[in-house]
């Protein structure tokens, strides 16, 4: 595995508007999720990090009550590689099957029975 060059990343990083580049530690990938409430960002949560362990491949992220913070970059190559970007779509996706409820998102799959 090899850190992405410049004209890779910037055509990796066209496929991935949600997500914001910072040239920090080498380069890096940021995007906030917001939710309903804590229920669906914990279950987001659950569903990337089954996803991240399949793919040998953990985010770094914080969740404050309905919002997830996730930044992905690979340490052993100091900035951002191929995993990192199948593991920004790979949550896109998972994302993706979330309804928007403006501003935020229900995510499906939830049940409702449980959360009360």
């Amino acid at each position: 595995m090899k850190k992405l060059d410049a004209q890779t990343l910037a055509e990796q990083l066209a496929q991935h508007p949600d997500w914001r580049f910072d040239a920090a530690r080498g380069g890096l990938i940021t995007r906030e999720f917001v939710f309903a409430d804590f229920t669906e960002a914990f279950g987001f949560m659950s569903q990337v990090a089954l996803l991240a362990e399949k793919h040998d491949h953990h985010p770094e992220w914080s969740n404050v009550y309905n919002r997830v913070v996730i930044t992905l970059t690979t340490h052993d190559v100091k900035g951002l590689s191929s995993k990192d970007m199948a593991l920004a779509r790979l949550i896109d996706q998972v994302f993706s099957r979330c309804r928007p409820a403006t501003p935020v998102a229900t995510c499906e799959g939830r049940d409702d029975a449980a959360a009360g």
